[in-house]
């Protein structure tokens, strides 16, 4: 397919994990909107923060009932949610789940026809390990396809915060709280990974 004249589309990225010996777990989720509402998703994810002088939303530090509201907004906007789900995840191994997920999740937005993947900037050395995680699965894209990745500080990228919320409401129904993920059920798209950890 051309991408003459096409629009790129871009996806937003967050993640939540457990370690465990016993239901260790790695959450990979992206967002996707279409380019032309972006600036209003970042103006609803800056609204969920409320009166609080916080720099970023961020789904641990919401009480249950922000948290379901955080949902019911997000499953009010016109998006789609890719979420790679590893286990298992033991304890001291979260880059290796993280890298796994990572992987499977460049396949399945290529296949969406994603061209960039934001995720939010840990540190410049993992930030590294993402770039070279992304390159190695480019190896499985078909010829032509045109995939990268970048990294954006959470507190500058309102849209990671969507991701966030889809991280979150995954990770909730992993530990035993489906009814988060039940209000966004018809926008996500999850795949399970083996991480061989």
């Amino acid at each position: 397919m051309s991408s003459v004249g096409r629009i790129p589309i871009y996806a937003f990225g967050d993640e939540s994990f457990k370690e465990s010996d016993v239901d260790g777990f790695y959450v990979l989720a992206a967002a996707v909107f279409d380019r032309a509402v972006h600036d209003d998703v970042r103006t609803v994810m800056s609204e969920l923060r409320g009166r609080r002088r916080i720099p970023k939303l961020h789904w641990n530090e919401m009480d249950p009932a922000e948290q379901e509201s955080a949902v019911k907004t997000l499953a009010d906007l016109d998006g789609f949610h890719l979420v790679a789900v590893g286990s298992p995840v033991p304890r001291r191994r979260q880059e290796r789940a993280r890298a796994c997920c990572l992987r499977r999740l460049v396949l399945e937005l290529a296949a969406f026809d994603v061209e960039m993947l934001v995720l939010e900037s840990r540190t410049a050395t993992l930030d590294v390990r993402d770039v070279e995680t992304v390159k190695g699965a480019r190896f499985d894209l078909p010829r032509g396809t045109s995939f990268r990745v970048a990294h954006e500080r959470g507190r500058d990228e309102p849209l990671l915060w969507a991701a966030d919320i889809v991280a979150g409401a995954i990770r909730a129904k992993k530990d035993g709280r489906p009814g988060y993920r039940r209000l966004i059920e018809d926008l996500v798209y999850e795949v399970a990974v083996e991480t061989n950890c």
